[in-house]
This record gives structure tokens, C-alpha cells and sequence, in this order.
């Protein structure tokens, strides 16, 4: 997993103006790469509602993102093809 602390999410939102997350914009900013999966941190501050979709969350990141309204969204990682 490629770690993502909401400090450096709340950075994108005030950058952006983004009401959503998603690994597409994570990547558009250069904090990941395609093949990454996304692991949402509880590090630092997150002061905006938002919406945000990853491949996990710390127990705390989610809670603080919760309180806050957002919503978060666990994506599915695509299993290898069994031939």
C-alpha cells in the first residue's frame, strides 16, 4: 500500500477545491502511481468535508473523515485472472 496522510489530503483539497478523492487524483498529484493501492493515514488534519475512495483506511483516518460528514469507500482490488 501507498501511504496517503489526510494533511497532505486536506493540501489537495485547498489546492484543488475538490468535494471528492479518488486514487485518479491522488495520482494527478503525483502522490502515487497507477498500480498503487491506496491507504488513507490518520496523520495530521483534515478540516473539510469530503468524499474519499482508496483501497483501505486507518481506523483513524476513516473516523476523522466520518465526524466530519465525508464518506469513505473501500475499492475492491481486482484479483488476477485464473485461466
Amino acid at each position: 500500500y501507498k501511504g496517503i496522510n489526510l494533511d497532505t489530503l486536506q493540501i489537495i483539497i485547498e489546492k484543488t477545491k475538490v468535494k471528492s478523492i479518488d486514487p485518479s487524483i491522488i495520482i494527478e498529484n503525483g502522490l502515487a502511481n497507477k498500480k498503487d493501492l491506496i491507504k488513507i493515514l490518520g496523520r495530521g488534519e483534515l478540516k473539510s468535508k469530503v468524499n474519499i475512495s482508496a483501497h483501505g483506511f486507518s481506523a483513524k483516518a476513516k473516523s476523522i473523515i466520518e465526524d466530519l460528514g465525508g464518506k469513505t469507500e473501500i475499492i475492491k482490488k481486482k484479483k488476477a485472472k485464473v485461466e
